[in-house]
Protein backbone atom coordinates (compact mmCIF):
# COMPACT_ATOMS: atom_id res chain seq x y z
CA UNK A 1 0.00 0.00 0.00
CA UNK A 2 1.44 3.38 -1.06
CA UNK A 3 0.08 6.19 1.10
CA UNK A 4 0.54 9.97 0.83
CA UNK A 5 1.16 11.26 4.36
CA UNK A 6 0.56 14.95 3.62
CA UNK A 7 -2.53 14.63 5.82
CA UNK A 8 -0.64 12.83 8.58
CA UNK A 9 -3.65 12.34 10.86
CA UNK A 10 -5.65 10.75 8.04
CA UNK A 11 -2.68 8.62 6.98
CA UNK A 12 -2.18 7.43 10.58
CA UNK A 13 -5.83 6.38 10.75
CA UNK A 14 -5.55 4.39 7.51
CA UNK A 15 -2.36 2.61 8.65
CA UNK A 16 -3.86 1.72 12.04
CA UNK A 17 -7.07 0.39 10.51
CA UNK A 18 -5.12 -1.64 7.94
CA UNK A 19 -2.98 -3.34 10.57
CA UNK A 20 -6.01 -4.10 12.76
CA UNK A 21 -7.79 -5.77 9.85
CA UNK A 22 -7.33 -9.54 9.53
CA UNK A 23 -7.24 -9.28 5.74
CA UNK A 24 -4.67 -6.46 5.66
CA UNK A 25 -2.66 -7.05 8.85
CA UNK A 26 0.39 -8.11 6.85
CA UNK A 27 0.18 -5.34 4.24
CA UNK A 28 3.43 -3.52 3.48
CA UNK A 29 3.05 0.26 3.82
CA UNK A 30 5.11 2.78 1.84
CA UNK A 31 4.49 6.35 3.02
CA UNK A 32 5.20 9.46 0.93
CA UNK A 33 6.47 12.07 3.42
CA UNK A 34 7.66 15.65 3.50
CA UNK A 35 9.87 17.66 5.84
CA UNK A 36 6.91 18.41 8.16
CA UNK A 37 5.99 14.76 8.77
CA UNK A 38 6.80 12.93 11.98
CA UNK A 39 8.54 9.96 10.35
CA UNK A 40 9.27 8.23 13.64
CA UNK A 41 5.55 8.25 14.49
CA UNK A 42 4.69 6.73 11.10
CA UNK A 43 7.22 3.95 11.63
CA UNK A 44 5.77 3.26 15.08
CA UNK A 45 2.35 2.69 13.46
CA UNK A 46 3.75 0.00 11.18
CA UNK A 47 5.03 1.85 8.12
CA UNK A 48 7.64 -0.31 6.38
CA UNK A 49 9.29 2.25 4.07
CA UNK A 50 9.18 5.98 3.46
CA UNK A 51 9.82 8.03 0.32
CA UNK A 52 10.82 11.65 0.85
CA UNK A 53 9.34 14.33 -1.37
CA UNK A 54 10.32 15.38 -3.96
CA UNK A 55 10.57 11.75 -5.04
CA UNK A 56 13.58 10.78 -7.13
CA UNK A 57 13.56 7.85 -9.53
CA UNK A 58 16.58 6.24 -7.85
CA UNK A 59 15.10 6.45 -4.36
CA UNK A 60 11.73 5.08 -5.52
CA UNK A 61 13.39 2.12 -7.25
CA UNK A 62 15.38 1.22 -4.14
CA UNK A 63 12.34 1.29 -1.83
CA UNK A 64 10.06 -0.60 -4.22
CA UNK A 65 12.70 -3.28 -4.85
CA UNK A 66 13.20 -3.63 -1.10
CA UNK A 67 9.44 -4.07 -0.65
CA UNK A 68 9.37 -6.66 -3.41
CA UNK A 69 12.18 -8.63 -1.77
CA UNK A 70 10.41 -8.53 1.59
CA UNK A 71 7.17 -9.82 0.03
CA UNK A 72 9.06 -12.73 -1.55
CA UNK A 73 10.52 -13.69 1.82
CA UNK A 74 7.10 -13.51 3.51
CA UNK A 75 5.74 -16.21 1.18
CA UNK A 76 7.99 -18.84 2.74
CA UNK A 77 6.23 -21.32 4.98
CA UNK A 78 9.16 -21.39 7.41
CA UNK A 79 10.94 -18.01 7.92
CA UNK A 80 14.61 -17.90 6.95
CA UNK A 81 17.23 -16.28 9.18
CA UNK A 82 20.02 -14.40 7.40
CA UNK A 83 23.50 -15.79 7.96
CA UNK A 84 26.87 -15.34 6.28
CA UNK A 85 29.12 -18.35 6.76
CA UNK A 86 31.21 -20.62 4.52
CA UNK A 87 30.01 -24.14 3.67
CA UNK A 88 31.65 -27.11 1.98
CA UNK A 89 29.62 -29.03 -0.62
CA UNK A 90 29.96 -32.52 -2.06
CA UNK A 91 27.78 -33.82 -4.90
CA UNK A 92 27.98 -36.14 -7.91
CA UNK A 93 31.73 -36.37 -8.74
CA UNK A 94 32.66 -33.21 -6.84
CA UNK A 95 34.07 -33.80 -3.35
CA UNK A 96 34.93 -30.30 -2.09
CA UNK A 97 33.12 -27.33 -3.60
CA UNK A 98 33.24 -23.98 -1.78
CA UNK A 99 30.12 -21.90 -1.11
CA UNK A 100 28.71 -19.29 1.25
CA UNK A 101 25.48 -19.83 3.17
CA UNK A 102 23.20 -16.78 2.90
CA UNK A 103 20.20 -17.81 5.00
CA UNK A 104 18.96 -20.89 6.83
CA UNK A 105 15.82 -22.40 8.35
CA UNK A 106 14.98 -25.76 9.88
CA UNK A 107 13.97 -27.02 6.44
CA UNK A 108 16.57 -25.57 4.08
CA UNK A 109 19.07 -22.89 3.16
CA UNK A 110 20.14 -20.54 0.39
CA UNK A 111 23.79 -20.57 -0.64
CA UNK A 112 26.07 -18.73 -3.03
CA UNK A 113 27.98 -21.40 -4.96
CA UNK A 114 31.27 -21.03 -6.81
CA UNK A 115 30.04 -23.35 -9.54
CA UNK A 116 26.72 -24.41 -11.04
CA UNK A 117 25.17 -27.53 -9.50
CA UNK A 118 23.41 -30.26 -11.50
CA UNK A 119 19.60 -29.79 -11.38
CA UNK A 120 17.74 -31.72 -8.66
CA UNK A 121 20.94 -33.39 -7.44
CA UNK A 122 21.59 -34.62 -3.91
CA UNK A 123 24.06 -32.50 -1.96
CA UNK A 124 26.14 -33.30 1.11
CA UNK A 125 27.45 -30.30 2.97
CA UNK A 126 28.86 -29.11 6.25
CA UNK A 127 29.19 -25.72 7.89
CA UNK A 128 29.76 -23.98 11.21
CA UNK A 129 27.10 -21.50 12.31
CA UNK A 130 28.20 -18.13 13.79
CA UNK A 131 28.70 -18.47 17.53
CA UNK A 132 29.01 -22.27 17.27
CA UNK A 133 32.14 -24.44 17.30
CA UNK A 134 30.66 -27.77 16.18
CA UNK A 135 30.15 -28.67 12.55
CA UNK A 136 26.67 -29.22 11.15
CA UNK A 137 26.67 -32.08 8.64
CA UNK A 138 23.61 -32.97 6.58
CA UNK A 139 22.34 -33.85 3.12
CA UNK A 140 19.82 -32.07 0.94
CA UNK A 141 18.66 -31.61 -2.60
CA UNK A 142 18.75 -28.68 -5.01
CA UNK A 143 15.35 -26.98 -5.06
CA UNK A 144 16.27 -24.04 -7.34
CA UNK A 145 19.22 -22.04 -8.62
CA UNK A 146 19.67 -18.87 -10.63
CA UNK A 147 22.20 -17.35 -13.01
CA UNK A 148 24.04 -15.47 -10.23
CA UNK A 149 25.12 -18.66 -8.47
CA UNK A 150 22.49 -18.64 -5.73
CA UNK A 151 21.12 -22.09 -4.91
CA UNK A 152 18.19 -23.15 -2.74
CA UNK A 153 18.82 -26.37 -0.77
CA UNK A 154 16.00 -28.41 0.76
CA UNK A 155 17.23 -30.48 3.73
CA UNK A 156 16.60 -34.22 3.37
CA UNK A 157 18.64 -36.09 5.99
CA UNK A 158 19.75 -34.21 9.11
CA UNK A 159 21.49 -36.32 11.81
CA UNK A 160 20.19 -35.86 15.34
CA UNK A 161 23.33 -34.06 16.58
CA UNK A 162 23.29 -31.61 13.67
CA UNK A 163 19.54 -31.07 14.09
CA UNK A 164 20.05 -30.11 17.73
CA UNK A 165 22.83 -27.63 16.89
CA UNK A 166 20.75 -26.11 14.08
CA UNK A 167 17.56 -25.78 16.15
CA UNK A 168 19.38 -24.21 19.09
CA UNK A 169 21.04 -21.65 16.81
CA UNK A 170 17.73 -20.82 15.10
CA UNK A 171 16.04 -20.34 18.48
CA UNK A 172 18.73 -17.97 19.77
CA UNK A 173 18.88 -15.99 16.52
CA UNK A 174 15.14 -15.66 16.06
CA UNK A 175 15.49 -11.88 16.58
CA UNK A 176 16.88 -11.58 13.03
CA UNK A 177 13.36 -12.06 11.68
CA UNK A 178 11.29 -10.81 14.64
CA UNK A 179 13.37 -7.73 15.56
CA UNK A 180 13.24 -8.63 19.24
CA UNK A 181 16.14 -8.04 21.60
CA UNK A 182 18.09 -11.17 22.49
CA UNK A 183 21.52 -11.42 23.97
CA UNK A 184 24.21 -10.43 21.53
CA UNK A 185 26.39 -13.28 20.34
CA UNK A 186 30.14 -12.98 19.89
CA UNK A 187 31.19 -15.08 16.95
CA UNK A 188 34.89 -15.87 16.71
CA UNK A 189 35.26 -19.34 15.20
CA UNK A 190 37.47 -21.33 17.57
CA UNK A 191 38.41 -24.98 17.17
CA UNK A 192 37.04 -26.99 20.14
CA UNK A 193 39.66 -28.84 22.13
CA UNK A 194 37.54 -31.98 22.12
CA UNK A 195 36.94 -31.96 18.36
CA UNK A 196 38.10 -34.87 16.30
CA UNK A 197 41.00 -34.54 13.88
CA UNK A 198 38.53 -34.71 10.98
CA UNK A 199 36.42 -31.88 12.43
CA UNK A 200 39.50 -29.73 13.04
CA UNK A 201 40.69 -30.30 9.48
CA UNK A 202 37.27 -29.44 8.07
CA UNK A 203 36.97 -26.29 10.17
CA UNK A 204 40.43 -25.19 9.06
CA UNK A 205 39.33 -25.53 5.44
CA UNK A 206 36.23 -23.47 6.21
CA UNK A 207 38.33 -20.68 7.69
CA UNK A 208 40.49 -20.58 4.57
CA UNK A 209 37.54 -19.80 2.28
CA UNK A 210 37.44 -16.36 0.62
CA UNK A 211 35.39 -13.91 2.69
CA UNK A 212 36.19 -15.64 5.97
CA UNK A 213 39.83 -14.54 6.39
CA UNK A 214 39.14 -12.18 9.27
CA UNK A 215 41.41 -11.62 12.22
CA UNK A 216 38.75 -9.70 14.15
CA UNK A 217 36.00 -11.08 16.35
CA UNK A 218 32.61 -10.70 14.68
CA UNK A 219 29.56 -9.75 16.74
CA UNK A 220 26.05 -10.72 15.67
CA UNK A 221 23.64 -7.79 15.86
CA UNK A 222 20.57 -6.19 14.33
CA UNK A 223 21.40 -2.52 13.86
CA UNK A 224 19.22 -0.20 11.83
CA UNK A 225 21.38 1.99 9.59
CA UNK A 226 21.57 4.07 6.42
CA UNK A 227 24.04 3.35 3.65
CA UNK A 228 25.00 5.75 0.86
CA UNK A 229 27.00 5.35 -2.30
CA UNK A 230 29.96 7.63 -1.73
CA UNK A 231 29.10 11.00 -3.27
CA UNK A 232 25.32 10.33 -3.32
CA UNK A 233 22.79 11.93 -0.99
CA UNK A 234 20.20 9.16 -1.44
CA UNK A 235 19.85 7.12 1.81
CA UNK A 236 19.21 3.38 1.66
CA UNK A 237 17.74 1.95 4.85
CA UNK A 238 19.39 -1.30 5.82
CA UNK A 239 20.33 -3.51 8.77
CA UNK A 240 23.78 -4.56 9.97
CA UNK A 241 23.69 -8.25 10.92
CA UNK A 242 27.26 -8.54 12.18
CA UNK A 243 30.11 -6.13 12.89
CA UNK A 244 33.80 -6.22 13.75
CA UNK A 245 36.56 -3.64 14.01
CA UNK A 246 37.35 -4.27 10.36
CA UNK A 247 33.93 -4.37 8.70
CA UNK A 248 30.30 -5.43 8.76
CA UNK A 249 27.61 -7.25 6.81
CA UNK A 250 24.85 -5.01 5.42
CA UNK A 251 21.48 -6.65 4.81
CA UNK A 252 19.59 -5.01 1.93
CA UNK A 253 17.68 -6.51 -1.02
CA UNK A 254 19.53 -4.43 -3.64
CA UNK A 255 23.21 -4.34 -2.60
CA UNK A 256 25.78 -2.22 -4.41
CA UNK A 257 28.34 -3.67 -6.80
CA UNK A 258 31.62 -5.12 -5.50
CA UNK A 259 34.36 -2.52 -4.92
CA UNK A 260 31.79 0.30 -4.55
CA UNK A 261 32.87 2.92 -1.97
CA UNK A 262 30.10 3.49 0.58
CA UNK A 263 29.30 5.48 3.70
CA UNK A 264 27.33 3.92 6.57
CA UNK A 265 25.54 5.91 9.29
CA UNK A 266 24.28 4.35 12.53
CA UNK A 267 22.40 6.52 15.02
CA UNK A 268 21.66 5.59 18.62
CA UNK A 269 20.38 7.55 21.61
CA UNK A 270 23.94 8.34 22.68
CA UNK A 271 26.02 8.46 19.50
CA UNK A 272 26.09 8.85 15.74
CA UNK A 273 28.60 6.70 13.87
CA UNK A 274 29.60 7.65 10.33
CA UNK A 275 32.09 5.30 8.68
CA UNK A 276 33.29 4.75 5.13
CA UNK A 277 34.10 1.43 3.55
CA UNK A 278 34.43 -0.64 0.40
CA UNK A 279 32.04 -3.39 -0.72
CA UNK A 280 33.95 -6.68 -0.65
CA UNK A 281 31.24 -9.19 -1.56
CA UNK A 282 27.69 -8.75 -2.85
CA UNK A 283 24.71 -11.13 -2.75
CA UNK A 284 21.68 -9.84 -4.72
CA UNK A 285 18.48 -10.11 -2.70
CA UNK A 286 20.38 -10.50 0.58
CA UNK A 287 23.13 -7.98 1.25
CA UNK A 288 26.83 -7.19 1.02
CA UNK A 289 30.02 -7.46 3.04
CA UNK A 290 31.76 -4.13 3.67
CA UNK A 291 35.37 -3.60 4.76
CA UNK A 292 35.78 -0.39 6.79
CA UNK A 293 38.21 2.32 5.57
CA UNK A 294 39.22 3.86 8.89
CA UNK A 295 41.53 6.85 8.50
CA UNK A 296 42.63 7.54 12.06
CA UNK A 297 42.42 6.60 15.73
CA UNK A 298 39.20 8.59 16.47
CA UNK A 299 37.32 6.69 13.73
CA UNK A 300 38.61 3.34 15.05
CA UNK A 301 37.57 4.38 18.56
CA UNK A 302 34.04 5.22 17.36
CA UNK A 303 33.64 1.79 15.79
CA UNK A 304 34.97 0.12 18.92
CA UNK A 305 32.49 2.06 21.08
CA UNK A 306 29.65 0.77 18.91
CA UNK A 307 31.00 -2.80 19.20
CA UNK A 308 31.17 -2.40 22.98
CA UNK A 309 27.51 -1.32 23.08
CA UNK A 310 26.52 -4.26 20.86
CA UNK A 311 28.45 -6.71 23.04
CA UNK A 312 27.01 -5.41 26.30
CA UNK A 313 23.37 -4.71 25.57
CA UNK A 314 20.24 -5.36 23.54
CA UNK A 315 19.65 -4.66 19.88
CA UNK A 316 19.76 -0.99 18.97
CA UNK A 317 17.10 0.79 16.99
CA UNK A 318 17.95 3.72 14.73
CA UNK A 319 17.16 7.22 15.90
CA UNK A 320 15.56 9.56 13.34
Amino acid sequence: MVLDAQDEQGASTVISKAHHSKMNSGTLVIALVGSANNVRHLFSLGTNFVLYKPISEERAKVSLKAAQGLMRRERRRVPRIPVYTPANLAYANVEDSKSTMLDVSEEGAAIQSERRLPPACKVYFQFTLPGQTKLVRLSGEVAWQDSTGRVGIRFVDVPQTSRRILNEWLLHNNFRKENSAPKTITTPLATPTAASDAEQSAMQRLRSLPGNRRGESRHACSLGAEVYRLGSTVPNRCSLSDISSGGCYVEMPTPFEANSPVEIIVRTQSMKIRVRGLVQATHPGFGMGVRFSLKDAPEREQVQQLINVVSAGPTLEPTF
